[in-house]
């Protein structure tokens, strides 16, 4: 029933064909944009560095290196933007736009946004919940479908996983207004200091469009396993019953 379950791809099918379709519009904007240069022909790391002083950060703020494509981010733990190769030493709009999006968490850091402070601090739960959720959970499962008796703390067990796993969900949801509103802010940035022209901040925003349809598509997808958890283990219970 739990590996070979047709609810599951029936509930999961959704937030898979969005995933999908985020990582395909991901990779076209991106390759798009990444080919044409921006008119003030500044690299990602130059345009990290102008922003970065624009907003009273630069001493703040460090900019360094990361390894991977599309790997780009910030890191509040060491106030730290990372930029990958491609992203730091092209002078495309695509960089532009990778580059504005995370000055603008950095920003957000810089003024307690409130959903950032919240996503930080639920970091710790979310990942003890990641290594130990779906374990706990199907150890509550086989024990209540498995054994004769029906061990007593089976029940309890399953829904001990959820709530570990339902961090996962939690914390996709939460991440949704503070990569929006870090958007957001990389718009206004850019508009506000010229470093687009014309046409150009349509290409950066289309880049950032592509990228917000990641984070909706892993909600989305998070917030579905965690119903087929849910509708499982109260399957699992009303056959114990």
């Amino acid at each position: 029933m739990f590996f070979f379950d047709p609810l599951y791809f029936i509930i999961a099918l959704p937030g898979l064909a969005l995933a999908l379709l985020a990582q395909w519009r991901v990779k076209s904007a991106y390759s798009k944009y990444s080919q044409i240069r921006n008119s003030r022909n500044l690299t990602g790391e130059e345009v990290a560095a102008y922003l970065l002083r624009q907003n009273g950060l630069a001493g703040t703020v460090k900019v360094a290196g990361t390894l991977g494509d599309l790997s780009d981010h910030y890191d509040p733990r060491d106030r730290t933007l990372y930029l990958s190769s491609d992203v730091a030493k092209r002078p495309s709009i695509s960089a532009v736009g990778i580059v504005a999006h995370e000055v603008g968490h950095a920003v957000q850091h810089a003024e307690n946004y409130a959903p950032l402070k919240f996503r930080m601090a639920i970091v710790p739960a979310v990942n003890l919940g990641t290594q130990f959720g779906f374990l706990i959970f199907i150890a509550g499962f086989f024990l209540s479908v498995y054994t004769r008796a029906g061990l007593p703390f089976a029940s309890t067990l399953l829904w001990v996983g959820i709530l570990l796993i339902s961090g996962t969900a939690v914390f996709s949801l939460v991440t949704l207004p503070v990569e929006l509103n870090a958007s957001q802010r990389a718009l206004a940035m850019l508009r506000a200091s010229a470093l687009v022209q014309g046409n150009e901040l349509g290409g950066a925003q289309s880049v950032l469009n592509a990228a917000a349809l990641t984070y909706v598509a892993a909600a989305a997808s998070a917030v579905l396993n965690l119903l087929y958890y849910i509708l499982l283990a109260n399957r699992v219970s009303g056959r114990r019953r």
